[in-house]
């Protein structure tokens, strides 16, 4: 668990990095964060299918199928469901207070299931624990922009919005701890986070670059894929 736990803790840090990018209106770094989202939604579905399910369908068995879709529908339900404004990147327009604080409980619960994936992949082996950890902390840059943003544009302080993105940090580190507790999640934790990451990775991430001209976020997405390709190769020569 420490191994988990101590990788969990540098993944929250990258909430709060994305967050101080936000308050302190660092453009270059912003416009770096975008491309986080193209790479990372790579890595991530890379990792998510690659990895992640065969595992899962490994040590969950016959309940692995509708454990992967449970994730799934339950991101859903709490970031575009339940929430009334919700999207990952910048937020540039005025909104209503309580889609800052809306869309906070929606990432919650995915972000506590990035330190079950954590724990779970650990678990499993310490390569796929490292992967699964590359995966979100690549995603943890934009989800800090993406809180943070709301909560400013809904005219809260700087200092709130840190604290938000400090909130999705600490969820992702409950995540580690509870899978070390709960027998449930020791088991089918894995299968859970297969369901969230795909979510994040297809549902979230990917249609942020879809729309947008240029060939440079569709190459950092295949880019991200064959990093994970390249990581998976390494790792696996180590291990």
């Amino acid at each position: 668990m420490s191994s988990a736990l101590l990788y969990a803790l540098v993944a929250a840090l990258g909430n709060v990095a994305g967050a101080l990018a936000v308050t302190r209106r660092a453009a270059r770094e912003l416009a770096l964060i975008e491309h986080f989202v193209a790479f990372g939604a790579g890595f991530m579905l890379a990792v998510a299918l690659v990895e992640l399910l065969p595992e899962a369908f490994a040590r969950s068995g016959r309940a692995a199928p509708g454990l992967v879709l449970a994730g799934y529908l339950a991101v859903h339900l709490t970031q575009h469901t339940l929430t009334p404004h919700f999207h990952f990147g910048e937020e540039t327009h005025a909104v209503n207070r309580v889609a800052g604080t809306s869309a906070l409980v929606g990432l919650l619960l995915h972000t506590f299931f990035d330190g079950v994936a954590i724990a779970s992949a650990f678990l499993v082996r310490p390569a796929l624990g490292v992967m699964v950890f590359i995966a979100i902390f690549l995603h943890k840059l934009p989800e800090g922009v993406t809180v943070s943003s709301l909560m400013l544009a809904g005219g809260r302080s700087g200092g709130q919005a840190i604290g938000a993105a400090a909130m999705l940090g600490g969820a992702t580190l409950a995540g580690v701890v509870f899978t070390d507790q709960l027998s449930f999640l020791v088991r089918h934790g894995l299968a859970l986070s297969a369901g969230v990451t795909i979510y994040v990775a297809a549902s979230n991430l990917v249609p942020e670059f879809q729309g947008k001209r240029g060939w440079k976020l569709p190459a950092a997405f295949f880019a991200g894929a064959l990093a994970f390709y390249v990581t998976k190769t390494l790792l696996d020569r180590l291990s």
